[in-house]
């Protein structure tokens, strides 16, 4: 679930995405990977992790948490990496196991400078009081259409793909998962929605650091991993799972919200779904209601040993003593450790994480909600 968007700036160009205040860098040659600490060599500039030529008046791609992992259009993997997966293929989620979601992103480079200092909240963000209870309150009573609107004020620009992911398929997914949105008190309930919405526009981000309206307004851009809509991103294919293999002539690159990822990940949403995902997987792509479930699906499956995002925000999972030694503490920076945590976590804090919780900050204050403690992973080992 890993999506990137690969030359994104360049699409905003060549489109003009409305606006003339913020035009995009022209056509770069790609020159390689950027090194570690985000730069490149004189002349070039760092841009979805690849060093590209571009003209001086571009967006600053290296400020973007994944300018081009949103849809990696990041397979939930969530965020930024390149458009072909990583030679784990469990992390575009990250461990050998197939039966597990992908994550998605590389390494990155900046430090934790600025972030709360919130490693030493070890319970769950307002753990629930009324845990496995759920509330009648819907996901629509949380989120009305008005603001879901104000969140993604950008979606359905010219420069992005996001008519797919409207209000009325958001809803319909959710109410295909009960307990989302309906666990815990009312605060709990709009924090979780809140991580969600973060992580899923992270993944789908068409941002850049001088987009208007800011970087966070432009979630849910991108319904597909950038580059790999003409079949050409064939690597997410474990050809060592036997019980979901890879069909003939189709690719398992990031699509949807949570930029599902790998064969493995289409077997196992399609079987829980009622969706042949693996013969047709370009339906994450082109049907909004699946676009948004099979997000809800990564969402609130805990995957061994991986417990659900959904648990991490409400109470439902409580770190034991192995979780406490390893960092993993509950909160949202839980949640990017569940999606991404082999190439997010465990180091310091990145441009990815960082679009990640400024994400999840924007629309916890458009929900009236605090985004409670442990925001980060940067002191967390990997599930």
């Amino acid at each position: 679930m890993r999506g990137f968007l690969m030359f994104l700036s360049v699409v905003l160009l060549a489109t003009g995405c409305g606006k003339e205040t913020a035009p995009g860098p022209a056509a770069g040659a790609e020159r390689g990977p950027c090194y570690g600490n985000g730069t490149c060599d004189e002349g070039l500039t760092c841009l979805s992790d690849l060093c590209v030529v571009v003209p001086d008046q571009g967006p600053d791609a290296g400020d973007q948490a994944d300018i081009a992992d949103a849809p990696e259009t990041d397979a939930p993997d969530g965020g930024d990496v390149p458009s072909q997966p990583d030679a784990d293929p469990m992390d575009t989620t990250d461990t050998g196991d197939t039966a597990e979601p992908v994550d998605a992103d590389e390494p990155g480079d900046t430090g934790d400078t600025g972030r709360p200092d919130d490693a030493d909240d070890m319970g769950a963000p307002d753990a629930r009081a009324d845990l496995g209870d759920t509330g009648d309150e819907r996901f629509a009573d949380l989120i009305s259409r008005a603001t879901f609107n104000q969140m993604f004020l950008h979606k359905d620009d010219p420069a992005c793909e996001g008519g797919l992911y409207t209000y009325d398929n958001l809803v319909a997914a959710a109410e295909a998962y009960p307990e989302f949105a309906r666990t815990g008190s009312a605060e709990v309930r709009k924090r979780e929605v809140a991580a969600f919405l973060g992580n899923i526009s992270h993944e789908t981000t068409g941002g850049w650091s001088t987009a208007p309206d800011g970087p966070q307004t432009w979630g849910l851009c991108f319904v597909q991993e950038v580059g790999c809509g003409n079949g050409g991103c064939t690597g997410y294919c474990d050809v060592n799972n036997r019980d979901y293999p890879c069909a003939q002539g189709r690719t398992y690159h990031g699509r949807g919200a949570m930029q599902l990822s790998w064969n493995y990940n289409y077997g196992l949403a399609g079987q829980e779904l009622g969706e042949d995902l693996l013969a047709n997987p370009d339906q994450v792509s082109s049907d909004g209601r699946l676009a948004f479930l099979t997000a809800l699906w990564f969402w609130m499956r805990p995957q061994a040993p991986k417990p659900s995002a959904h648990d991490v925000m409400t109470g439902g999972w409580v770190p034991d003593d192995q979780d406490i030694a390893a960092g993993r503490l509950a909160g949202f920076g839980a949640t990017i450790n569940i999606i991404n945590g082999g190439l997010e976590c465990n180091q310091p804090t990145d441009h990815r994480v960082e679009d990640r919780v400024l994400f999840f900050r924007r629309y916890s204050e458009l929900l009236g909600v605090d985004p409670g403690p442990n925001l980060y992973c940067d002191q967390m080992q990997a599930f």
